[in-house]
């Protein structure tokens, strides 16, 4: 049960505690005990990404929405999916590290299926999906860079990959390494940019090192046929 009580500044020391955690079991572990506030946490941070990924993709996407396999990496207990479904999407996998979180998101009967894992060590089927977005996810102690390849992999040719990342002080170098990555594939003509979206007020900051809103960037990306 979610704690209707709570403050940014309850938010803020829990965010800045997940970043002591830096193995990939620790911030499963971290997630597993904020599952039950997440939601109303991350709507005290502002935190605009879900909604601003969905309309990105949306506003390229030029396939059967009814038809599409959209796979939602790190789904967390839905939020993705749930602006994408009132957008005409209908079809979603979701995956994710926190059984908990996954637990919330089966409540939403949003998903087709769900299932736990860590992107990088486990195996999911190749050119399976027409979108494959990530949210939340792609920033310093989360994901490691590796797995852009794979989410890359896993799309249909011709599908899009939605990637997110913040921009704040703590996270800038995360950033530069993830565009690197990017473009590498690009260079190496696996997909090609449809967009990359700059957003000056992604969520309410939390570090000392950044006041007000961080920013964050949307990046869409449509693999080669």
């Amino acid at each position: 049960m979610a704690n209707a009580s709570r403050t940014f500044s309850d938010v803020r020391n829990v965010i800045l505690s997940a970043h002591k955690n830096t193995g990939a079991q620790d911030k499963v572990g971290f997630y597993e005990t904020w599952a039950e506030d997440y939601e109303q946490d991350v709507a005290l941070l502002d935190y605009r990404a879900p909604l601003l990924a969905a309309e990105c993709v949306s506003s390229f996407f030029t396939g059967d929405r009814e038809k599409a396999a959209v796979l939602d990496v790190a789904c967390g207990t839905g939020l993705v999916s749930g602006h994408l479904k009132q957008m005409g999407f209908r079809h979603f996998v979701g995956v994710d590290g926190s059984l908990r979180m996954l637990e919330l998101a089966k409540k939403t009967g949003l998903y087709q299926q769900l299932t736990q894992c860590l992107l990088g060590q486990d195996e999911i089927s190749a050119e399976t999906y027409d979108v494959v977005i990530i949210v939340g996810a792609l920033s310093v102690g989360q994901v490691p860079l590796t797995v852009v390849r794979e989410l890359c992999d896993l799309t249909k040719p011709g599908g899009y990959v939605c990637m997110t990342t913040r921009g704040n002080a703590d996270n800038r170098e995360y950033k530069a390494e993830l565009e690197q990555m990017i473009k590498a594939l690009e260079e190496e003509q696996r997909w090609s940019r449809v967009t990359v979206v700059e957003v000056e007020e992604w969520e309410r900051a939390v570090s000392e090192k950044d006041s007000g809103y961080i920013p964050g960037t949307i990046y869409l990306y449509q693999k080669s046929v």
